[in-house]
């Protein structure tokens, strides 16, 4: 592993709140990888588990595999109230990843405010 390389552990759920919590040093194709089904047998596949619900980064993979063993020795209520208490929608926070960002239109900006004194 590159010693300036991030490492992540990450809980993706499924739409009936079925839960996976996983480590990888390259999050957005690990991502990729579980939504693509590429592993029609795993866990992920079966379940539909294809949203990123939360996620942590960590300076060395040797913390965020004890991050992970941490969490995944919790009761499962805890881990809900770890996702929720940091994403309370249960939002996909990997849905715009890959998606073109729009060119910048300065027309898109507001005017500034201004204050009287």
């Amino acid at each position: 592993m590159n010693p300036d390389q991030l490492a992540y552990v990450y809980i993706m759920a499924s739409s009936f709140k079925r839960l996976y919590i996983g480590v990888t040093t390259d999050l957005m194709h690990r991502i990729a990888e579980h939504k693509s089904k590429i592993n029609p047998e795993s866990h992920t596949a079966k379940y539909n588990i294809n949203k990123l619900v939360y996620l942590e980064r960590f300076t060395t993979i040797t913390a965020a595999i004890q991050r992970e063993k941490q969490l995944k020795g919790w009761l499962r209520t805890r881990k809900l109230d770890l996702v929720i208490s940091n994403n309370p929608l249960w939002e996909d926070l990997s849905e715009d990843w890959g998606r073109p960002i729009p060119p910048f239109q300065e027309s898109d900006l507001k005017p500034p405010t201004t204050f009287r004194q």
